[in-house]
């Protein structure tokens, strides 16, 4: 796997059901690279820091390879890569192969794979369509967040190294479907609450779950 683009925004100002808000989703290649500190990325903004940021939200990990797949249902005049809000676009990142807590060294950074991204209204207003939120959780593929354990700078094309990770952890497709399922998998939850990459929010969800 490798750094195919890495992105950054600048805050745009939108309105939603009548109020204005800031959000950093509209992200644009930066080819000179980022720098991927514990607190978040050093050159990129974030709208609303208590659901996008936070140290295990410090990054946003995409799959390059979904993007002709979305540009064919979605063919928008600035197509480019950061559309879907992502610091690091990837090639060859595949969510069913990517364990919660897994370790990865991209560029002079170290980071920790915490959770999937759960789509909000942002992602409707990127793509002038809030109906791409249920496609969006349908398709499956919704990259993932990182925790940075070593701050470096990270530059496309920079690979994307495997460094630890934990066979008995849940991979990321895994608890994607497990948050919108139905009926609720009690033993991935139970997996899925032994890990140590779980924000407290998710974790009391997890816990009104289990039965």
């Amino acid at each position: 796997m490798e750094i195919l683009s890495t992105n950054t925004a600048n805050l745009v100002t939108i309105r939603w059901k009548g109020r204005e808000q800031q959000t950093g989703i509209y992200k644009k290649p930066r080819e000179e690279g980022i720098f991927l500190d514990r607190a978040g990325i050093r050159e990129d903004r974030i709208g609303n820091p208590e659901v996008h940021g936070g140290e295990l939200k410090a990054c946003y990990l995409f799959a390059g390879e979904e993007y002709p797949y979305w540009k064919q249902l979605y063919p928008l005049p600035d197509w480019g890569f950061g559309m879907f809000g992502e610091n690091l676009t990837i090639r060859g990142l595949e969510e069913k192969n990517l364990r919660m807590g897994a370790v990865y060294r991209l560029g002079g950074a170290v980071i920790r794979i915490t959770t999937p991204r759960e789509p909000c209204f942002k992602l409707g207003i990127r793509f002038r369509d809030q109906g791409i939120i249920e496609k969006f959780i349908d398709r499956g593929r919704p990259g993932a967040y990182g925790e940075v354990l070593e701050p470096g700078r990270v530059r496309p094309r920079d690979p994307f190294l495997l460094i630890d990770s934990d066979e008995k952890a849940p991979d990321i497709a895994a608890y994607y479907r497990l948050l919108y399922s139905e009926e609720k998998d009690q033993r991935l939850l139970t997996r899925a609450l032994e890990t140590e990459v779980l924000p407290e929010k998710s974790r009391k969800q997890l816990m009104r779950w289990l039965s």
